[in-house]
């Protein structure tokens, strides 16, 4: 492990408190963060809780998932969770009778949406797949056979959706579930995802289970929120507007997907084995999520909520972008750059647990989450921890690459980072992640606050990046094992705690300045946390 980096503090009286920082930056490379507390830019970004991913409904159930879930809950405390899967057979929701009788179920489901709700969670509800029972086909998806045909009776499909939509009515209360979403399938663009009776009309008999699902769900109480398409990418959202226009089908939002990858990558990367680019647009989810506003706004269904319901640097659950320090950086690069627009940004996932390609079989492999399989901490999940950190209230500050914010107990936060593109899509993710890098320096960052209220403060300073809170380099320079040694994973545990590097007292004097420098090296994530501590007096 590095030594961590310290923080030069300047008092008012430019009495230096701490030690110089540790690595020496050019001046010509310098950066300053600089705001005044009374110089108000407006709330500060509460989109990274909107809306979290996790795999499937299913495992939901589990212990070690809910147990991941609950510290996702406790240090960021996300509003929606959307899964895939909840109609499919391992939920248990649909059989028939020996004369073809339709038998619904909702014990499975009554269990997960108990232990959601309990955490203060609401379900983003993902209504998929078909239950064998009710299909039409045989096309399956996943190592967890998801059936992705249309159903062979839209009379039975509209009853199980009624009737669920019933039960959660009862259940929970009308004034709850109006306050969920339910999204109508996922990907159906995509052709693994929809096996229609017809290739050539793909869109047009998913338009039809969209008009029949969403007719089912308000016919329960026309206040609740149905949307889609659900796409993978943007492609569908004008014909989807236009058909739900047309057919004055139910749509209160849309909904769609965006991934960071470039290089003409496609396909869902199933056994992990291919050959997958960073785009060279570094802002590509970004650009993707607002992509449909102007589309949306000058149709007759204007200022219709967008939900981008997954994103990431890539969609293949066997990518090592994942769990590299990238990761930090380029997810908070996105909500900077988001914050307009649309109404949740829903990272894909919180957790490793998570079987579309089945169980993960080494304990980094480039798995969605922000957690790993056994709870370990990821570059990736610090970037919400941290955006959970900030104050309320963001300050005006003109670095594109930070924020600034007070909180409502006196204190501020400065919350940076550096973004620099590893490989400038030009070197296969599966090829470079999977060595360590150490980062190149990137100069001095100086942070200037002004107008700070005299008094006593500690400063906490945390950060990501090149063995700080990266416990995925650790794993690497251990020689990647398939299997961890309890010695082994309590390492890379101890690896990403988390904790400050550095916890200083700061007294503001009459100026009312405060003042910080830092070296800076690529892909570095860097939080301060001014706490105040009293007046001074």
């Amino acid at each position: 492990m590095l030594p961590s980096r310290s923080h030069a503090v300047w008092l008012a009286t430019a009495v230096l408190l701490a030690s110089q920082s540790l690595l020496t930056a050019q001046t010509d490379s310098s950066r300053l963060i600089a705001g005044d507390w009374n110089s108000i830019a407006g709330p500060t970004t509460q989109l990274f809780h909107e809306c979290i991913g996790a795999g499937r409904a299913n495992e939901g159930l589990r212990a070690d998932w809910q147990r991941q879930l609950a510290l996702c809950q406790q240090e960021i405390g996300f509003k929606q969770i959307r899964f895939h899967g909840l109609l499919c057979d391992d939920m248990g929701v649909y059989a028939e009778s020996r004369n073809g009788q339709p038998r619904h179920n909702w014990q499975y489901i009554d269990q997960l949406y108990d232990a959601l709700l309990a955490m203060k969670i609401r379900p983003f509800v993902e209504l998929s797949f078909t239950p064998s029972a009710l299909a039409s086909g045989s096309k399956k998806i996943f190592w967890w056979q998801a059936n992705v045909t249309p159903p062979k009776s839209f009379e039975k499909w509209d009853g199980l959706i009624r009737d669920l939509t019933a039960h959660w009515t009862e259940r929970y209360g009308a004034e709850e579930v109006a306050k969920w979403n339910f999204e109508i399938w996922n990907e159906p663009n995509y052709p693994g995802f929809w096996g229609p009776h017809n290739p050539q009309r793909a869109r047009e008999e998913y338009f039809e289970l969209y008009a029949h699902t969403a007719t089912a769900v308000k016919s329960v109480d026309a206040s609740y929120k149905v949307g889609g398409p659900s796409g993978a990418g943007p492609e569908w959202v004008k014909s989807f507007l236009d058909f739900c226009i047309t057919s004055n089908a139910p749509l209160d939002f849309i909904s769609y997907h965006g991934y960071g990858l470039g290089g003409g990558a496609s396909g869902l990367d199933a056994d992990g084995n291919s050959f997958l680019y960073l785009s060279p647009d570094l802002l590509a989810p970004a650009h993707n999520a607002v992509s449909q506003r102007a589309v949306i706004d000058a149709s007759t269904k204007p200022n219709l909520p967008i939900h981008v319901t997954e994103w990431s640097t890539s969609y293949s659950p066997r990518d090592p972008v994942h769990d590299a320090y990238f990761s930090a950086p380029y997810i908070l690069e996105q909500f900077k750059n988001t914050q307009q627009g649309v109404a949740s940004f829903s990272y894909w996932v919180f957790t490793d647990i998570f079987e579309e390609n089945g169980p993960p079989l080494t304990p980094f492999h480039g798995g969605f989450g922000l957690l790993n399989f056994s709870g370990i901490k990821k570059p990736a999940y610090f970037a919400f921890q941290f955006l959970n950190r900030l104050g309320k209230t963001e300050l005006k500050n003109a670095d594109a690459h930070s924020w600034i914010c007070r909180d409502e107990n006196g204190g501020a936060q400065i919350l940076m980072w550096d973004l620099t593109h590893p490989t400038d899509g030009k070197i296969a993710n599966q090829v470079y992640f999977r060595q360590p890098h150490p980062a190149a320096e990137k100069g001095q960052a100086k942070v200037m606050l002004t107008g700070v209220p005299p008094g006593n403060y500690i400063l906490k300073t945390w950060h990501v990046g090149y063995h700080h809170n990266d416990a995925f380099t650790a794993y690497l320079e251990m020689g990647a094992p398939a299997q961890l040694t309890r010695a082994q994973e309590k390492a890379l545990r101890n690896a990403s705690t988390g904790e400050p590097d550095s916890v200083q007292p700061v007294v503001v004097t009459g100026s009312m300045t405060f003042e910080s420098s830092l070296a800076l090296h690529e892909n570095d994530v860097v939080l301060m946390d001014l706490v105040h501590a009293g007046d001074g007096k």
